[in-house]
């Protein structure tokens, strides 16, 4: 069905406009809302068939991520958030050295599964250990955020714009991981640093500091052997070279098979929002293309040609912060995939999207999970506060990943 490109435009204009502020004035709605809004608006103006709605949908996308959901709702009941928390807070004293261990856990966590659930956990945990330890919150709490945005650059399954990349693409699990994982371990680094500079009255004097909380969380040994057994599967599968969305979709399924936990249990865990949300991007990001908007603003084969991995990052941090960075890479795919190295772009967009999350507390929904988590606990993580030490991250970390691209590419 080709629509009328003006209309189209006009319509996905306000909807990525809402996404971007993340709701609409007088109306109850949130980004998942308006997307679906301006879906049904595209169905009524006839830019979109109803029927063809589905073909518009990546199925494997939506597969991949609601499989590792499933699979981090079983590590979540199983105790093993709380596990690694009670480990982190057995081996170290001091700040410098706790801080450390949480970016570099945060990291690699972020980078096995999802950032956001990685926050979800983490955060609670935080604040609590904090308070008991009488300690500012605040620059773990930021650490936390930016390091799951860091880590989760180097995998396919890290964050949903990589499992869109990864699906678009078809770059393996283990090409991808080889080429971007050395920005996520420096980029941990640059973490650590900069949070130390940046607020020295915490980390200055690095003094020990004692524990005195306890960790009850209880342990369901049986899941989490499983869970972590099943996971260390899917991961060799995905080096293996198998198709990460089925992979996830067979892991989870045999994860769905037990006898002590009721299924509501671990559906009541999954972000439906989240699914919806990206069915809902994809059609109208589709839709950018077959009413022949995309056609119309740019001559793609000649943008593609001047695009390269400097000017590509560029374009992709602005855009990331301006929509976020999951509409930011499905509006970029048209170009992606039209470059004369389309893997170089691929690669490029991932990195870029993904570090571009930390310029500001907006930057992506991780960064929301901790300011939200934290005012229920009345914390106040202020927008000025979290970007002063995130904008700095997040240009050192742009360049190093630009730069590493350049000469691994």
């Amino acid at each position: 069905m080709q629509g009328n490109p003006w209309i189209s435009f006009l319509i996905i204009s306000i909807t990525f406009i809402g996404i971007a502020i993340g709701r609409y004035p007088i109306i109850k709605s949130n980004r998942t809302t308006i997307a679906l809004i301006g879906v049904a608006i595209l169905v009524i103006a006839n830019q979109v068939s109803f029927e063809n709605i589905p073909d518009y949908i990546d199925f494997d996308t939506i597969v991949l991520l609601f499989s590792m959901m499933i699979i981090n709702a079983n590590l979540k009941l199983s105790g093993f958030f709380g596990l690694v928390g009670r480990w982190m807070t057995g081996i170290t004293r001091s700040p410098r050295i706790f801080l450390a261990i949480e970016i570099l856990l945060a990291g690699i966590l972020s980078a096995l599964y999802l950032n956001d659930t990685i926050c979800i956990m983490f955060t609670p945990f935080l604040l609590n250990l904090t308070d008991q330890l009488k300690r500012n919150p605040i620059p773990y709490l930021i650490a936390l955020a930016t390091a799951a945005n860091v880590g989760s650059t180097a995998t396919l399954t890290g964050n949903p714009q990589n499992m869109i990349v990864g699906v678009a693409s078809g770059i393996s699990y283990l090409d991808f991981t080889k080429a971007l994982l050395p920005i996520a371990l420096i980029g941990l680094v640059v973490i650590w640093v900069i949070i130390v500079k940046v607020y020295p009255f915490e980390f200055g004097k690095n003094e020990a500091f004692l524990f005195a909380g306890e960790n009850n969380e209880p342990i369901s040994y049986g899941l989490l052997y499983k869970t972590l057994a099943v996971s260390l599967a899917l991961l060799i599968a995905f080096l293996a070279g198998a198709p990460i969305a089925l992979a996830s979709f067979i892991a989870a399924c045999f994860l769905l098979i037990t006898r002590r936990h009721q299924p509501q249990m671990i559906f009541s865990e999954i972000d439906w929002n989240l699914l919806v949300f990206f069915a809902a991007l994809f059609v109208i990001s589709g839709t950018l293309e077959t009413s022949g908007v995309t056609s119309k603003l740019f001559n793609l084969n000649m943008l593609a040609e001047k695009v390269n991995i400097g000017n590509l990052t560029i374009i992709t941090a602005v855009l990331s912060n301006l929509v976020s960075n999951v509409p930011a890479v499905m509006l970029l795919k048209p170009v992606v995939t039209s470059m004369p190295d389309a893997v170089a772009g691929w690669l490029t967009i991932a990195a870029a999207s993904t570090l571009a999350g930390n310029l500001t507390l907006l930057g992506s929904v991780a960064n929301l999970i901790v300011a939200e988590t934290a005012s229920r606990w009345r914390v106040d993580l202020t927008f000025w506060e979290y970007t002063k030490t995130g904008a700095i991250i997040t240009v050192i970390t742009l360049a190093i990943g630009a730069g590493w691209l350049f000469l691994f590419l």
